[in-house]
């Protein structure tokens, strides 16, 4: 039988602070998924069939962090194409990642985002919910690289290149 890859999206979540940068963290606590608990990561899911992936990338950060997302780069810029029975949206993400080996096949396209509302202390998928300063995660990921979740770290050291080359 032939099986494929899963769709996913994940939002790295800004927020300004004296001006200071900071992104929102968690550590994975999945059931199915247990030698990954405690890495750490940003928040993401799986796209469901159909689902807009803007709606999808609002969804996802709703229930694992209980914020509302109010902005999501790239999505005004976004178009849209129907013909013949089919809606197209199309898109530019900030980054995509993919696992090519692992016990997981899923495909993450990551957005640059903004979100209001308070924090959970926790959700059925993560745990330890909580904004970090870009210097802490530049830190991280450069003495603490194997503490988070494969999937992100490239997507990560992209963003953190990105704000700190400016």
């Amino acid at each position: 039988m032939e099986l494929f890859a899963k769709p996913g999206v994940g939002g790295i979540i800004e927020k300004h602070i004296d001006g200071i940068d900071y992104i929102l963290i968690q550590e994975r606590c999945k059931n199915d998924a247990k030698s990954e608990s405690g890495l750490i990561e940003i928040p993401a899911g799986k796209i469901r069939e159909f689902e807009n992936i803007f709606d999808c990338l609002r969804r996802e950060i709703n229930e694992e962090t209980g914020l509302i997302v109010v902005n999501i780069e790239g999505e005004n810029e976004a178009t849209y194409y129907e013909s013949n029975s089919y809606k197209v949206i199309n898109y530019t993400p900030f980054s995509s990642s993919q696992n090519i080996i692992g016990s997981y096949p899923i495909m993450v396209q990551v957005f640059i985002c903004t979100a209001r509302g308070e924090l959970v202390q926790q959700s059925n998928e993560s745990k330890n919910i909580r904004w970090i300063s870009i210097y802490e995660l530049k830190d991280m990921l450069e003495n603490k690289i194997n503490s988070f979740y494969p999937m992100h770290v490239m997507t990560l050291k992209k963003y953190l290149k990105y704000k700190l080359d400016k």
